[in-house]
């Protein structure tokens, strides 16, 4: 049998069970028998995927060494392993200033044909940067979450210490909810969590956030009364609104930072009050992806359970639904994380 199944990408509202051959692999390659493959929010930015579609998605993957080439000697058939899509070339100017994810290499790597598929083709630089054996203690659907937890990290190194500072998480989908898992593992004080869902509210509260907040509520005057009349110290905005980036701005204490985590769409703009950004020396950063120093300090939280993620699976699903899987992450109401398990739910 060469042949195999993928969910195929044509839109948020159309995605197909369609049939590829199982990819070749190369001498300096590994086939991987994929066990589990999260459905992230950015796999439903339907502004930015649809411009490649039809496409196979998925990137956070985990699975089983299915074969690999005669040159590959740092992985064995049979092992358990997760890899990443997007690796840096480690060589260039920005890799050299510790800014891997502004490698033109990385932005342009990935594996085949995606991980919402039986099978995927690792190619040799993944193998060689971007693909880890799991511990025996982590499952295939928590090795998922090794990619977005990396994401994370990489977003807190662009942050000062956080050691007793004050933290508004704004939005709490996963990605926000794994911003308050490491927020309250790495010692922050106070942490706030908004979001216009009830139910990922309470998410938030039971991941560590000492208060949540509706975000259609004042929450910079929530963030003040609750926190000394003072401002959050730093802002992680986890929602791609423009009133959610408004409502970071004005939820800052002066010297504070605001961490763009997750985007807008492009040509999007707004007004911001030049002099008030200047008078309160506000610093903005952004963070994109992770390296691989990032994949494996994921992987290390979660294999001695600094942070757990099981708490945060509502679904899951054979690759037959992905479509129902894809439904549910768009409307964002009723689930978290969407796991897909290409041959079979366990």
């Amino acid at each position: 049998m060469n042949q195999m199944n993928v969910a195929m990408y044509y839109n948020n509202h159309d995605v197909r069970i369609e049939q590829q051959p199982i990819p070749e692999i190369s001498d300096d390659e590994i086939l991987i028998k994929i066990m589990a493959s999260g459905i992230c929010g950015s796999d439903v930015m339907e502004w930015y995927r649809i411009k490649k579609a039809p496409i196979v998605l998925g990137h956070e993957i985990a699975g089983i060494v299915e074969k690999k080439g005669k040159d590959v000697t740092s992985f064995d058939i049979g092992d358990r392993v997760v890899a990443t899509h997007h690796v840096p070339c480690n060589t260039c100017r920005y890799c050299l200033h510790q800014q891997h994810t502004l490698c033109h290499t990385l932005h342009n790597t990935k594996f085949y044909p995606g991980g919402f598929a039986e099978y995927v083709r690792i190619p040799s630089i993944n193998v060689d940067r971007g693909t880890l054996k799991m511990p025996d203690e982590l499952s295939f659907e928590e090795a998922t979450f090794i990619e977005p937890l990396a994401c994370v990290i990489r977003g807190f190194r662009q942050i000062p210490a956080h050691l007793g500072r004050s933290i508004a998480i704004l939005g709490s989908g996963v990605a926000g909810l794994l911003n308050i898992k490491l927020a309250r593992a790495m010692g922050a004080g106070v942490i706030f969590a908004t979001d216009i869902t009830p139910s990922r509210l309470e998410q938030a509260k039971q991941a560590g956030a000492d208060v949540t907040i509706h975000a259609k509520k004042d929450v910079p005057d929530i963030i003040r009364k609750n926190n000394h009349g003072r401002g959050a110290d730093i802002v992680i905005l986890c929602a791609g609104s423009i009133p959610a980036f408004e409502q970071a701005l004005d939820s800052i204490e002066p010297g504070g930072t605001l961490l763009l985590f997750a985007p807008s769409k492009p040509k999007e703009n707004i007004p911001i009050d030049l002099f008030e950004l200047w008078n309160k020396q506000i610093t903005i950063v952004s963070t994109y992806a992770g390296a691989e120093r990032d994949l494996l300090e994921a992987m290390e939280l979660l294999q001695s359970k600094l942070i757990t993620v099981a708490d945060f699976i509502s679904h899951r699903l054979p690759l037959e639904k992905a479509q129902q899987g894809f439904s549910l992450v768009a409307e964002a109401q009723d689930s978290l994380k969407v796991i897909l398990f290409p041959h079979g739910v366990p």
